[in-house]
This record gives structure tokens, sequence and C-alpha cells, in this order.
């Protein structure tokens, strides 16, 4: 089934070269069934991008989903136009009575800046709180899991020496967990951070459960409330060539920049990357969608705040 999306959004035209059914909102409209409703907060400079790698993503399900865009009131964008904003975002203040099954917060270009010296920080963790009575379950992604952790459990973040750069392997702790259906014992993520957040620090929080780690990579994929917030520290949306494009962008600029790990061919960044996450971010996105958006979320979704903790028995 078809994701269902703004007429006009730039990403429709790239996503129907690649064969991926979007559906625009007037064909949406005349479907008798009741999408999925999903919240995208997009902290991301290059917004366009970003939402392509999404959609992508969100698209390759059997379930019809709706996704609103949210951008920030309190932060002007500098990389995305006014009128792109303007055409397809709304602001908080113009959801902040509505529901949704799901809600994805991305990543933001200001790790290395101490959470409360983050402009929009009163902002972004007005919407953390939000979240968690008017969405069913919410994925926090790169700074937006680190951020999220330290807001409700005072998880601090840990400056790395070096910035972790690449595609590194992973496992499942648990893989009974539905989170994890289909999955092979080994599994590939991107990362593309300088701060890090240490297992122990998790395990001094009996409110949230590791769920994935990586040897090279650390902590992976944390949940908590059973699935009513995860955190992942990767970019399992990436693109095959986002990677390379932060890599010639930081080098062209003089930057000090290694070659991502584990990603070229031959480790030489003339030759295409190797990709091997794809097929595990699709069924990541699918089974969060499936497991608990979708089997838990309630009909009426202004029951959403009766919900506690979820106890899924899918897997």
């Amino acid at each position: 089934m078809p994701v269902k999306i703004p007429d006009n959004l730039p990403a429709i035209e790239l996503l129907k070269s690649e064969s991926i059914f979007v559906m625009s909102d007037l064909r949406a409209s005349e479907q008798d069934i009741r999408p999925l409703r999903l919240l995208i907060l997009n902290l991301m400079p290059l917004k366009i991008s970003t939402e392509t790698d999404f959609v992508r993503l969100l698209s390759n399900n059997p379930l019809q989903i709706e996704v609103d865009f949210l951008h920030l009131e309190s932060h002007t964008s500098k990389n995305t136009s006014a009128e792109h904003l303007e055409m397809f975002y709304k602001g908080f203040s113009e959801v902040s009575n509505d529901f949704y099954d799901g809600m994805i917060i991305t990543g933001a270009p200001v790790e290395m800046l101490p959470f409360e010296e983050v402009t929009y920080w009163e902002e972004v963790t007005r919407i953390f709180d939000w979240a968690k009575t008017h969405v069913t379950s919410t994925l926090y992604i790169c700074w937006a899991s680190q951020a999220a952790l330290y807001h409700f459990y005072g998880v601090e973040k840990q400056p790395l020496d070096k910035k972790l750069f690449g595609v590194f392997q992973h496992t499942a702790l648990d893989k009974t967990n539905p989170l994890f259906r289909g999955f092979d014992d080994e599994f590939f993520i991107p990362h593309s951070r300088h701060t890090t957040i240490s297992q122990s620090d998790i395990d001094n929080s009996k409110d949230v459960e590791v769920l994935s780690m990586s040897d090279e990579a650390g902590l992976a994929i944390a949940a908590s409330r059973g699935g009513r917030e995860f955190y992942l520290t990767g970019h399992s949306e990436y693109a095959p060539y986002n990677l390379h494009e932060e890599y010639v962008r930081d080098r062209d600029k003089g930057l000090e920049i290694d070659i991502p790990l584990n990603y070229y061919t031959d480790d030489n960044p003339e030759l295409p990357p190797k990709v091997r996450w794809v097929s595990h971010a699709n069924l990541l996105f699918n089974n969060w969608l499936n497991y608990f958006v979708y089997q838990e979320t309630p009909f009426d979704l202004k029951n959403v705040p009766q919900l506690g903790d979820l106890r899924n028995t899918n897997g």
C-alpha cells in the first residue's frame, strides 16, 4: 500500500521513478479505510532529502499511511525555502490538539552543543512531552534519541574521540522482540555522529530497555514503555549515497573527515558503496508500523491518552 503525502511534494516524482507507490491526497480520499496517521518532525537541514528517505521506507508496507510534516516554530531553517515549509509543513501550534498513530523525530546537526544550549530546546522538549500522550509510538533518531533519553531519564551523551562514521554490524539482544521479526543474526546500520550513549548509563535507568548493540558503534536501539518510544542512534533510513555525500561535503570544506568505514567497495571512495542495510531498514520500519503502531493504536485516536505501556505479545 502507498504512503499518502501532500500533493506536489518534491519527493513524489523521485519516488515514482524508483517504482515506489505514493498516493496523492485526492486519490487517498476516495478509499474507505482509516489510514495510519504519522507525524514527522524534521530537524535535518536538507529537509527534502530527509522527507524522501522516510517516505521511501514507509511506503514499503501493506498499510495506508497519511504523513504530516512538522517544523519548529522557534527555529528558521537556513537550507529549506520558506515556501516549501509553508506548503508542506505544519507548526506545532497547528497539531497540538491532534492525535497520531506514530511519530518520527529526526536527528539534528547540534549534537556537540549541550542540550540546554540548543536554541529550540524548549520547543522540542515540549513536543517530546506532547508525544507521550498524543502518539501511540514514537521513533527518536540519532540526536533526537539522545535528546529524548536525556530529557526523560537524565541519560547524558558522551563525546567520542572522533566521529563514528560508516556502516556497522549489530545484533539483537532479544530476537523474540517483534521489532526484529525476520531479522538475521547480524544486521547493518549506518551511523554518523560525534557522541554516544554508554550502555552502563542506560543500565542505570530501569525504565529503558537496550534492544540492539554493536561492538563498534555501541548502543543502537533502545525502548521504553514497551515500545511507546524507540531510540535509534543510527540512520537506518539513509539512502545508499547519503554517507558519500556527507564525506564529500566535509572533505571539500577541508574538514577533518575519515572515509566512512565498511561503506565503499574495497574502501575506495571512487567506487560505489556496498549497500547492506536497506533490507533490514525496511524490516525495522515495517515491524514498528505493524506491531507497535497498527496493532496497538486505538481506532479512535482520541483514546491515545488512555494507553499505558505497550505489552506486545505478537512476536
